[in-house]
């Protein structure tokens, strides 16, 4: 039986036995890998995806709105959306959250196959574009022979259809309803199932204006008079 007087000895061996000991902090032996981590401790600066350091460049050649650029050298950690408004002075596509979340920079990827996606730019370096063709907003609308500007049917619908207040997440918009029709004339869906294709089709999209109904009734419209998006369509 142990005694008073031995009971704090006892309780501390107990403890050291079994790791248990903290300090006042309730910071422990095991807990010593994360003083690295702490707030004023040096850390490593972060590496782009690409293996290279941040100021590093690699070679980039990329066709956007179908006109060619480069071969040029990029910093290895610069975003697309960074190299899109400095170096080819292409502002129309936003920086929204700068984290991925809102989509208001997508622009569309088209592939070899006639397929196409929307890629985030603000978290997206720009040598990952590096040999691709590329549609940013600026893209979408045609000039004739006299230089009249003719807006693409999504650009005119969401006028039409007063979709945005802002406009600062229309860019964004713009694109995705864009590989979402394209996506339909490859790939129609009955139009029992065009609400969800919509849906899915613009899920990412964040308006912080709330114009989401408005959008999706501009959407609607666009690819019900677009041939080929619709199975049963007469």
């Amino acid at each position: 039986m142990t005694d008073v007087s031995s009971a704090p000895q006892a309780a501390s061996d107990a403890m050291a036995t079994t790791g248990a000991g903290q300090d006042m902090n309730g910071a422990s032996a095991a807990s010593a890998p994360a003083a690295a981590s702490a707030p004023g401790a040096p850390s490593a600066p972060a590496v782009p995806s690409n293996g290279k350091k941040p100021w590093e460049t690699l070679p980039v050649t990329v066709k956007v709105n179908g006109v060619s650029h480069g071969p040029m050298d990029v910093p290895a950690g610069l975003m697309m959306i960074d190299f899109l408004h400095e170096t080819l002075g292409l502002t129309g596509s936003r920086l929204g959250c700068g984290q991925g979340i809102c989509h208001a920079c997508v622009v569309i990827v088209d592939h070899a196959d006639g397929g196409c996606e929307t890629v985030r730019t603000c978290i997206t370096g720009a040598n990952y574009f590096d040999g691709k063709t590329v549609r940013t907003v600026e893209g979408h609308a045609a000039r004739d022979a006299d230089g009249k500007l003719t807006l693409a049917p999504i650009q005119q619908a969401f006028l039409d259809h007063f979709s945005f207040q802002c406009g600062y997440c229309t860019p964004g918009f713009v694109n995705a309803a864009t590989v979402l029709i394209e996506g339909l004339k490859r790939n129609p869906v009955a139009r029992a199932d065009l609400e969800a294709a919509i849906t899915a089709g613009l899920n990412d999209q964040i308006c912080r204006c709330t114009g989401y109904v408005r959008y999706y009734e501009a959407v609607r419209d666009v690819i019900l008079k677009t041939p080929g998006c619709i199975k049963d369509a007469k």
